[in-house]
């Protein structure tokens, strides 16, 4: 899910590697080290970084994964990988496109009869395409719920909501633009995607996920938990700090462990898959490697419009720039948890970045520019190595 107005920090001791070690490590793993310790230093708790290509992977780690404990990071952690699920989800749907149970041209209304109407919205108007893409004007259900403030996470972080009744919330708002006419991020139009899966199928978009990309890829560490609040075995603790209500100018609030709470909200379509570094690398080169979509499935999936502050968004996928060319990928962020990753155009080298706070940075510290992930992806996509 989209980034919130959550606001959290922590403070950790980086890692610390001896003189001896340090020159017999590889460039890139010096290199990423360097900006796993930063991230740290910077404000987050824990972060781990993983590269992978065809001769194998690189890995490094920092911080702590419990702050109780002060036990590291997991290497091979779980995590919420939070709205880098809408990938997978795009991903099972283009596949049952491309066998032509269902055509990105069409209506919501074909498969969701009656499903997207009032107060200006029309699921006569709005296409499969255009839900994929962001570009459906429908207004986000996420804004509506009460878990932004300490207070509101706390009450409702169990909460259980439909995915049609995530739908009745977004729809209960004018859209936020004609459909087609600009972009806008909206967790709806992948609640709705899931339930065009189930309606295409008659089966939980949770299993086609399964059947179709976790098992024929062998994710073996990729879980779909539906209203479960916990993240299997290892996993680092995710924590916040949310803003004091009422505070101007606005000021943290204590730390908290926000590692348990239901990541299904609105059925979950839109970001609730639990994974690792490993498998989140084996996913994207398999999908730009061509060996989950055929060849026009994946270059519909490419084709993208202008998403401000993110690049350019294709289908569930994200277009970016390195200073070594573009990549593809797709963040996520949920409470807790801070995902990037990468993966270059030939799909033969990929990143997965998890922190486990959602804002990497200390109380009254200002935000850093941008996405604080970006030079660590850069790094790693285009570093020797």
């Amino acid at each position: 899910m989209k980034r919130t107005s959550v606001v959290i920090a922590a403070i950790c001791a980086a890692t610390l590697v001896s003189p001896a070690v340090a020159s017999a490590t590889p460039p890139l793993q010096r290199t990423l080290q360097r900006d796993a310790d930063t991230l740290v230093a910077n404000g987050s708790p824990g972060a781990l970084v993983e590269v992978s290509t065809a001769r194998g992977s690189v890995k490094v780690r920092s911080g702590h994964g419990d702050l109780r404990t002060r036990t590291p990071v997991p290497w091979d952690g779980h995590f919420r990988i939070a709205s880098f699920s809408k990938t997978f989800l795009s991903a099972t749907l283009l596949q049952l496109v491309g066998e032509g149970r269902l055509s990105l041209g069409d209506n919501v209304d074909r498969w969701l009869p009656g499903v997207v109407s009032g107060n200006g919205n029309d699921g006569n108007a709005i296409t499969v395409r255009q839900l994929l893409q962001h570009t459906s004007g429908l207004h986000d259900y996420m804004a509506e719920l009460d878990l932004f403030t300490e207070k509101g996470f706390l009450r409702h972080r169990f909460d259980e909501l439909s995915a049609s009744d995530a739908v009745k919330l977004a729809v209960g708002k004018p859209p936020e633009f004609a459909p087609g006419t600009s972009w806008g991020y909206s967790n709806t139009n992948y609640v709705l995607a899931g339930m065009i899966t189930e309606k295409v199928t008659g089966r939980d978009w949770q299993q086609e996920i399964i059947d179709r990309i976790v098992r024929p890829l062998g994710l073996r560490e990729t879980t779909l938990p539906y209203t479960s609040p916990f993240i299997p075995a290892p996993h680092a603790r995710g924590y916040d700090r949310f803003v004091v209500e009422g505070s101007n100018p606005p000021r943290l609030g204590r730390r908290v462990d926000v590692t348990l709470m239901n990541p299904s909200m609105g059925g979950g379509a839109d970001g609730s898959i639990n994974s690792t570094t490993e498998d989140g690398n084996k996913f994207l080169r398999a999908l730009l490697g061509g060996r989950v979509l055929p060849p026009s499935m994946l270059a519909e999936m490419k084709k993208t419009v202008p998403a401000p502050g993110l690049g350019a968004y294709g289908l569930g996928l994200v277009k970016s720039t390195t200073s070594c060319g573009d990549y593809w990928g797709h963040g996520g962020a949920l409470p807790g948890y801070l995902t990037g990753n990468g993966v270059t155009e030939d799909g033969k080298r990929s990143v997965m970045v998890s922190l486990n706070t959602l804002t990497p940075y200390h109380p009254g510290a200002e935000p850093p520019a941008g996405n604080p992930l970006d030079p660590v992806i850069d790094h790693a996509l285009c570093g020797r190595g």
